[in-house]
């Protein structure tokens, strides 16, 4: 029975070892846009901690259920607790800042326009900080997200009606070109006139710039469009998590389970009456 127990407890430390993985890697995959796309480079380490804690709290679980450490299982299931209890913060946590805020679908284009006021709450303070959002637009000026987005067929540059059936991602729609309202006329992918439709009272109207280095970098549709992208990325993780965190909560009632039968059989604890008799000896036994 103990053996049996043991090989449970084994082999659900090694599956939760298996489920680290999706989480750690989640943890890197937003660590890799945070270089290259979301350029927002804190919100990836919470997750790739939780995911090499559950790792090595996991193997400490199947190690002590190796060798029947009780000690290596203590730590386990102590240490565990906190991790699942950490995972469910960072989850709701990811949820409650990136509630708020979407596109805002156009006339005849295929890709949307972003608004700073269509978000609200801690991310969206972080990034309207001046000080803050200039790193942050340095960041999305060297990925060269705007210098990818030109194309041409047979090598004519696109037309303005192919440019606006494209379905440019929020970073692209935000920052590589003026918002809509601002009534610009189409040259390329990042150079707009003002021309005779120009009817745009925004600010991002005058911020916008035919200067690579410049283009809309410091409007507000471009810290919308980065918190659009941020919102995608973490709801992709987020399904990921919630899922793992599911299974993570079942396997730790399995653990603590076939943890306290190994107690109760190392102590030679018998169940029911056995147990009372055990207790509360009859006088036959005395």
């Amino acid at each position: 029975m103990v053996r049996t127990s043991n090989h449970l407890i084994g082999l659900l430390n090694f599956v939760t070892f298996l489920l680290s993985i999706p989480i750690l890697g989640g943890g890197i995959w937003l660590s890799s846009r945070a270089n290259n796309t979301d350029c927002l480079k804190f919100l990836q380490w919470p997750l790739i901690v939780i995911g090499a804690a559950i790792m090595v709290v996991s193997l400490a679980g199947f190690a002590g259920a190796c060798y029947r450490n009780t000690f290596l299982m203590w730590v386990y299931l102590f240490v565990m607790f906190f991790v699942i209890a950490a995972l469910i913060g960072f989850i709701i946590f990811a949820y409650a800042v990136t509630d708020k805020g979407s596109g805002r679908s156009l006339t005849n284009k295929a890709y949307k326009d972003y608004y700073l006021q269509d978000y609200s709450g801690w991310l969206k303070d972080r990034v309207a900080d001046n000080g803050y959002w200039r790193k942050i637009a340095s960041c999305v000026r060297d990925s060269k997200t705007c210098q990818k987005l030109g194309r041409s067929v047979s090598g004519v540059p696109e037309t303005a009606d192919m440019f606006y059936s494209r379905r440019l991602n929020s970073i692209q729609s935000g920052c590589c070109k003026p918002p809509t309202e601002c009534g610009y006329s189409y040259v390329n992918e990042t150079v707009w006139t003002t021309g005779a439709g120009f009817s745009g009272t925004s600010k991002d109207c005058t911020l916008w710039s035919n200067d690579q280095q410049q283009l809309c970098y410091s409007c507000n549709s471009c810290r919308a469009g980065l918190l659009a992208s941020i919102r995608k990325s973490w709801r992709k993780v987020s399904v990921v998590n919630i899922v793992v965190l599911i299974i993570l909560v079942i396997f730790y009632v399995i653990g603590c389970a076939a943890f306290r039968n190994n107690r109760r059989i190392d102590n030679d604890e018998p169940y029911g009456e056995a147990r009372m008799t055990k207790s509360h000896p009859s006088a036959f036994q005395l």
